[in-house]
């Protein structure tokens, strides 16, 4: 796809332009909306140009990509190239989850909205500390409160982490049953629990 594929006239270069200069600073995707109002271009037109501009970055081998995540488009490293911004990265820095976040992460993205005491419930342990760490590092969220007795505070996903994950909207998350195994092997895992039957003198 050739620069000029992009668009007819000058005014639709500035547009492109425009529009890549604000994805370059935006900190988050940047909504259709959003641009569309920057650019004074419908929405469902903007949408057009990103497509139009993420496949020219693809065809010509960009070291970055445009891609749609959170409802939005942002500006990301080209996936293929994912080694070289790891060893740019400084090691050991405290943006890495614990596996007990993660966990914790996983539950609330698959159950929400759900309360602490609920994920505690399915984890087996105490899950405040965990849930301070997800809530500062901006991948979880009050979302509700529990019209029951109490009214405990529901937590959800955040923006932040349809963008670090690289998705559009929770749907797009991979279905539970890709990940629970089946009956005869919940059978054969069960069986090798219980004890020998104990043997009649």
């Amino acid at each position: 796809m050739s620069e000029a594929s992009l668009g007819p006239s000058s005014s639709g270069a500035e547009a492109r332009r425009a529009l890549e200069a604000v994805l370059m600073v935006a900190e988050s995707p940047v909504t259709p909306a959003q641009l569309g109002q920057l650019l004074e271009l419908a929405p469902p037109d903007v949408d057009e140009v990103c497509r139009r501009l993420a496949a020219h970055y693809t065809a010509t081998e960009r070291g970055f990509v445009l891609v749609r995540v959170a409802g939005g488009w942002q500006l990301q490293s080209a996936p293929d190239l994912d080694a070289y911004v790891e060893r740019f990265v400084l090691e050991g820095q405290s943006s890495r989850l614990s596996a007990a976040a993660l966990e914790t992460l996983a539950i609330v993205a698959y159950k929400q909205p759900i309360s602490r005491a609920q994920v505690a419930a399915v984890r087996g342990v105490n899950v405040d500390g965990v849930m301070r760490t997800l809530q500062v590092r901006g991948y979880v969220e009050e979302v509700a409160r529990d019209p029951g007795p109490g009214q405990a505070a529901l937590f959800g996903t955040t923006t932040m982490f349809l963008e670090k994950l690289g998705l559009d909207s929770l749907s797009e998350l991979p279905p539970l049953a890709e990940f629970v195994p089946g009956p005869d092997t919940v059978e054969a895992f069960e069986q090798g629990l219980r004890p020998p039957p104990a043997s009649i003198p």
